[in-house]
């Protein structure tokens, strides 16, 4: 059986052995299980003197587990493959633990023994893994059809995963949702395109991250998905107190709530935190008042900044016991003369003991300066041939919109003209407002203002003929 739901390998076959992820040549161990447990008193070969009549069973690699009977004439053991009772049919999964482990695991997941109905049928054969490993091929499509189904239904709902039962008959869809939703039309829909019994389960997003899996910020696997089982409550209180900057996107984990490590070193500060005093963010000095900027929890140290000097003015670091002291004298109405008459001064260091520091690379390394480049401004050019006057828009008629008038290389460059070198040629041109009348009779319309159009080119026609060169 390979490694169907390892985050690493993506085939069991392709992988090496069947544990790529975890190169266990077959998931003996279990590596690659979410929520993985180990069984170390079945290595021991310790037979129990009184046998616990329970075992836990892992389904889907882990994302499942639950508690059944174990009888007598099972035999199972930690690590085999069995078939279990279900509502409809039975399911296939892995053992996980047995014996005196499973007592302690159900006293801390608060499960008494009269609560367990079900009950291990027998072990799982070679059929039984098949139409499991059938079951769980299918789920990838089935997740993708069924998102699409609600979408079409305009349903306010994200489906995680999907998981179908061991037999094939059952599917169990999870999902996240912000109220409650209405599955009637939906189940209707799944039941009609699956042809199995469905079953809706909303869970959480600390819930479907641990189903999902993923990799963290630290670059390790997810807490949720790997050993983390129970939630606790985060709030921002606690990043505060770590000296943590608010950052929404930093504080926040895969699931997009608040990360679960962040509770881990709570502890550790909150004990430390007891050595500072309280009411200590302004002390008064003959020199001035001095304003708290941060403070090195580990170091018992507090750092101060007089308020006349502004955010550029020097920082002075005091350990709590002084500022203890000087907490005390100003209720007392006592002042010191300056912070810096009590501010901790490093020990020297002695020549034996290395210097652990940043050394000081000022004209060893020299950086190229920064090449700006300058935007240069368009300036516009204000000329007659791109800013018409109202009076030549006017005079010229404009192309048609949908043709827009070309000019050939003729009509660009003016020629010469063989018989008078000296005059060029008139340019051609596709524009009938440059047109020159084939005979003298007829005049082209211009359009202007009224009273001066038609003169205005009677005009330039004589001008035009008076240059023009006697036609041979």
């Amino acid at each position: 059986m390979g490694c169907a739901g390892c985050s690493i390998a993506k085939n069991g076959k392709d992988a090496k052995g069947c544990g790529g992820g975890c190169g266990s040549n077959g998931c003996a161990s279990g590596g690659c299980n979410r929520l993985n447990t180990f069984d170390w008193l079945t290595h021991l070969d310790i037979e129990d003197s009184q046998p616990f009549q329970f075992v836990e069973v892992s389904f889907k690699n882990g994302a499942r587990k639950t508690f059944y009977r174990n009888p007598e004439h099972a035999r199972i053991n930690t690590g085999d493959w069995v078939l279990v009772e279900a509502l409809t049919g039975y399911d296939v999964g892995q053992v996980s633990l047995s014996g005196e482990l499973v007592r302690l695991q159900m006293k801390r997941k608060r499960c008494l023994p009269e609560q367990v109905q079900q009950s291990v049928i027998r072990r799982a054969n070679e059929r039984d893994l098949e139409r499991l490993q059938e079951a769980r091929s299918r789920e990838r499509n089935t997740l993708v059809l069924a998102r699409a189904i609600a979408r079409s239904l305009k349903i306010n709902m994200k489906l995680g995963d999907v998981e179908y039962q061991g037999d094939g008959r059952k599917c169990t869809f999870y999902y996240t949702a912000d109220g409650r939703v209405d599955f009637r039309e939906l189940i209707r829909q799944y039941a009609r395109e699956f042809q199995v019994k469905i079953e809706m389960r909303q869970i959480g997003a600390r819930q479907e991250s641990a189903r999902i899996g993923g990799i963290g910020s630290c670059g390790r696997e997810l807490c949720c998905s790997t050993w983390l089982s129970d939630f606790k409550s985060v709030n921002t209180a606690a990043a505060r107190y770590q000296n943590l900057a608010i950052n929404q996107a930093k504080l926040s984990g895969q699931c997009g709530r608040l990360k679960c490590c962040l509770n881990y070193e709570l502890d550790t500060y909150m004990d430390a935190l007891k050595g500072f005093p309280d009411d200590a963010e302004k002390l008064q000095t003959k020199e001035g008042i001095a304003v708290l900027v941060k403070t090195d929890i580990f170091r018992q140290l507090m750092y101060y900044a007089y308020e006349h000097e502004g955010s550029r003015g020097k920082i002075y670091a005091l350990d709590s016991k002084q500022v203890h002291a000087i907490v005390e004298m100003n209720k007392q109405g006592e002042y010191p003369s300056s912070l810096g008459d009590v501010q901790v001064v490093a020990a020297p260091r002695s020549e034996d003991e290395p210097e652990v520091d940043y050394g000081d690379v000022t004209g060893v390394i020299e950086l190229p300066e920064e090449e700006r480049r300058k935007r240069k401004k368009k300036k516009k050019k204000k000329s007659k041939d791109a800013q018409p006057s109202k009076d030549a828009s006017l005079r010229t008629p404009k192309a048609p919109a949908n043709k827009p008038a070309e000019r050939s290389k003729d009509a660009q460059l003016p020629t010469k003209n063989p018989q008078h070198p000296t005059l060029p040629d008139q340019p051609r041109s596709d524009n009938p407002g440059n047109r020159t009348p084939k005979s003298g009779n007829r005049t082209p319309k211009r359009r202007g203002r009224p009273g001066q159009g038609h003169h205005q080119s009677d005009r330039r026609n004589h001008s035009s003929d008076k240059n023009q060169p006697p036609q041979s």
